[in-house]
This record gives C-alpha cells, structure tokens and sequence, in this order.
C-alpha cells in the first residue's frame, strides 16, 4: 500500500496505518538526520519528534503533497534547526577557552555510531560520514537527500525550500566538493587505494545501498 493511502487511513482513525508508516521510514530519516547532524543521541530525538509531528499534525497532510516530502520537510525543518544550535553552541565553547577568542567551526562527529546499511563497507561508510561532516551543510543537506535518500529533485526543492535552479547548483557543487575530500581523507597507500576509487566513484555516481 502507498504512503498516501496509509496515511488517509490514519487520518480517518486506523493507528495500524501510522505505525506502518513508521517503520517505513525510521531508518531511512534516521540515516538522513545522522548524515545531517553527526550526533546519535540528538538524530534519535529528533526521529521521534519528527513522528510525533506526523500524529499531531495529520489532518493538515493534504494528499496533493507526497508523504515522503511532507515528511522529510518536517525531519528537514527540525534538523536545521538542531544544527543551528549546534553550531552556535560550539562556538560560543570555542570562544571561551580560545586565548585569543576568535570563533571557528570545527566538525562535530559522532564515532560511536557508524550505520553501515547503506554502503558497502564499513571503512566507507565511516569515511564519507567524515566527509559529510566536513562538507558545509547547505551542501551536506540536497546531497544526503539526493545521493543517498534518492528523493527527485522537486522533492529536494520542496523540502529545502530552494528554488530547482539552486537545488541542482548545489548538488553538483557538492558533489564536486565531496569527491575532493574523499580523496583527502583516504590514505593514498595500495592498500588502500582501490577502496578509495570505488568509494569516490560510489558518490558521484549516485550509487547508495539501500
């Protein structure tokens, strides 16, 4: 059954629709909200907030929207938000044990949580988090949404609120960006080199194991 049709189905009282929904998507926004913010304990909050929106505002979802835009627009909403805290906590930190009280921003990775669902290894996995992290997050948001959540560019447009134009800009900046990282963050030994080929080439060719 489509996401539209549960989600009517929910709205006229059938709790078994929502919960179907959830589990649809939990693991999907929880690998975006991560992808975003790089903190395990704050994508967990920020997953069940984003449901708990779904519930209390189900009779505002109008079928002329897919769900999954209605959805990713609220995780979307609640992750840039997040990120703003984040950011604006960890610089005031920095400025107050800076001796020469300059603000810079620095990653804010999380190690202890790794998801490995979507990528082919591991080592991949952990090395474009890195990158994600890194990557300015007005291009870490369209990228996590189109090369690995695979949403169409108007969805992208909706949920960012970005006209097309800049969608695809910023994709193909990021991208480009991205690729540049991966080969910085890769050891350039023989070892490790065939690894690096394929991860970089996983990215900009769009390729995401879901």
């Amino acid at each position: 059954m489509v996401d539209e049709d549960l989600m009517e189905l929910f709205q006229a009282g059938t709790v078994e629709a929502y919960n179907i929904l959830v589990d649809r998507y939990s693991e999907r926004l929880m690998h975006y909200l991560f992808g975003f913010l790089g903190d395990k304990k704050r994508c967990e909050d920020l997953l069940q907030e984003t449901f708990l929106r779904v519930h209390r505002n189900r009779h505002s979802y109008q079928r002329i929207a897919k769900f999954s835009t209605w959805l990713y627009t609220i995780a979307g909403n609640l992750a840039r938000s997040e990120y703003r805290k984040q950011k604006r906590r960890y610089m005031y930190s920095i400025q107050s044990v800076s001796r020469d009280s300059e603000e810079y921003e620095m990653p804010l990775p999380d190690e202890t949580f790794l998801p490995d669902k979507y990528t082919e290894s591991a080592l991949q996995d952990k090395t474009i988090q890195d990158a994600l992290n890194i990557l300015p997050s007005n291009f870490r948001e369209v990228i996590i949404l189109r090369d690995i959540q695979q949403l169409a560019y108007d969805e992208i447009a909706t949920i960012t609120g970005l006209p097309m134009g800049t969608v695809k800009s910023r994709i193909n900046r990021g991208r480009s960006k991205l690729k540049q990282l991966l080969k910085n963050i890769y050891p350039f030994d023989k070892e490790q080199h065939q690894v690096q080929a394929e991860s970089t080439k996983s990215v900009t060719q769009l390729k995401a194991v879901q």
